[in-house]
């Protein structure tokens, strides 16, 4: 593939990718000249194309062309460089900057070249996962660039300690616009909820668009779902036994995301904010409510490389019409991810020793994270590890709402639950953290399930 909107020739010049980040010259004048020099790209030409389609390229390296001087085009091409990488339809991209040739080449021309090489039409994976203290063995097919324009099919079969899932998906990005894209989703998912003596399977489609606004990310979605529950222990609650069954659910639910942070895991600096609302019952089924819920976390650099952290968590479920809300849909809270001290989802209204979930909730955590007493393996593994000092609260209940906004914030804050304590925090990549805690439960109110001590959480999002 080959762009040329002027072609043209001049001194002879080479530069290689890799001189791309830190271009290096061997003498001072010679480096004030070329960065100093006017340039014109005059060719854009792209190396080892197969089944992808030219005009998707177009977009990435367009700016290629808008290059002034030397140090620009090196600057420009090493963004598109990325640009192509972040369509997930090349293993790698190498870039090659020469001197234009050719008859009509101008003495101030350049040529850039991108030599990519494609990813194969079908591709396997096999990991593990670590979810909400939790862990899964994901077994992957995916098929990149299946159309020729960065669009990606991918199957996906997990199998996890407390479910069992496979799903279809489809994903198509916008040419030129790799945020905005469509993702189209066939699944079917099982799960475990020991702390409600629940099971739930869940077979459904759902269509996701998802667009950038200013600094946000935002996601618009409808889902519709058929639910089965049943009852995983023969000594589980007439509560639960009542909601087993078939219910329908289809819903649509918009998504906002800003996220400043350096890093999803263990971030440093930044903040991240999240609102979801979802509307039930409009588009069909036997589900009616409105569901809102928000996270806010923000970090900050201290002295002695410490890091101090500080989250909130809320929200709220309205059921629309006469019929409660389900099991399903409700909120739960309690945990080594959430309120630490407590068992795994073990607060809040309960019968029998099962877990309803509740249709209000809150949680705060204010954390403390240093480097290791005496920096062990300072500069390499040692840095994975952190000390953490927290202080979590909250509280999850059920509303009546006849009574008021006033009425709902009383209760929200009457018998609230709350824990302190120390530990060690171990980042596993960018992908989870691992947290090994000692624990002090307070507040606990009766029903409550408390881990008073030593307690282990595994993870993507805490608190």
């Amino acid at each position: 593939m080959s762009l040329d909107p002027l072609p043209m020739h001049g001194p002879e010049l080479g530069v290689q990718a890799d001189d791309i980040d830190a271009p290096e010259m061997d003498q001072e004048p010679k480096q004030e000249v070329l960065e100093n020099k006017d340039v014109v790209v005059q060719q854009v030409h792209i190396d080892g194309l197969g089944r992808t389609k030219e005009d998707l390229l177009t977009y990435e390296i367009s700016d290629v062309f808008q290059a002034k001087n030397l140090i620009d085009v090196m600057r420009k091409s090493h963004e598109a460089r990325q640009k192509l990488l972040r369509l997930g339809i090349f293993r790698k991209v190498e870039v090659v900057i020469d001197t234009s040739r050719g008859e009509d080449a101008l003495p101030n021309g350049l040529d850039v070249t991108f030599e990519v090489t494609e990813l194969r039409r079908m591709t396997g994976s096999y990991n593990t996962m670590v979810g909400n203290n939790e862990g899964s063995m994901v077994l992957g097919l995916k098929l990149p660039n299946v159309l020729g324009r960065a669009e990606k099919l991918t199957f996906q079969f997990s199998y996890g300690t407390k479910e069992t899932s496979y799903g279809l998906s489809f994903f198509k990005p916008q040419p030129g616009n790799f945020e905005r894209n469509i993702t189209l989703n066939v699944y079917k998912v099982t799960g475990q909820f020991p702390w409600s003596s629940l099971r739930e399977t869940d077979r459904g489609i759902s269509a996701e668009l998802s667009f950038p606004v200013w600094k946000t990310s935002q996601t618009l979605k409808w889902e519709g779902v058929w639910r089965e529950l049943g009852c995983l222990a023969r000594t589980a609650s007439f509560p639960i036994r009542e909601e087993s069954g078939h219910s329908l659910k289809s819903s649509l639910s918009h998504g906002m995301v800003i996220d400043t942070r350096n890093s999803s895991i263990l971030p440093r600096k930044g903040g991240l904010l999240k609102i979801h609302q979802e509307l039930a019952g409009y588009t069909g089924g036997d589900a009616s409510f409105l569901k809102e819920d928000f996270e806010i976390q923000l970090n900050k650099t201290l002295f002695w490389d410490s890091v101090l952290s500080a989250s909130l968590w809320g929200g709220l479920l309205l059921p629309i019409g006469d019929k409660p809300t389900s099991i399903a849909d409700r909120f739960y809270l309690g945990g080594p991810t959430s309120i630490r001290g407590f068992s795994m989802y073990s607060m809040g209204p309960q019968s029998e020793g099962d877990y309803l979930g509740g249709e209000a909730y809150w949680a705060g955590g204010l954390h403390l994270y240093t480097p290791l007493p005496f920096r062990p393996g300072m500069g390499g593994f040692g840095d994975l590890f952190r000390t953490h000092f927290f202080l979590n609260a909250g509280n999850l209940c059920n509303l009546n709402y006849g009574e008021g906004p006033q009425a709902h914030l009383k209760k929200l804050a009457e018998c609230i639950r709350w824990s302190y304590g120390l530990g060690i925090v171990l980042r596993l990549g960018n992908i989870a953290r691992l947290e090994l805690n000692y624990c002090i439960p307070m507040g606990v109110q009766s029903g409550d399930r408390i881990c008073d001590g030593v307690q282990f959480g595994a993870g993507i999002r805490f608190l």
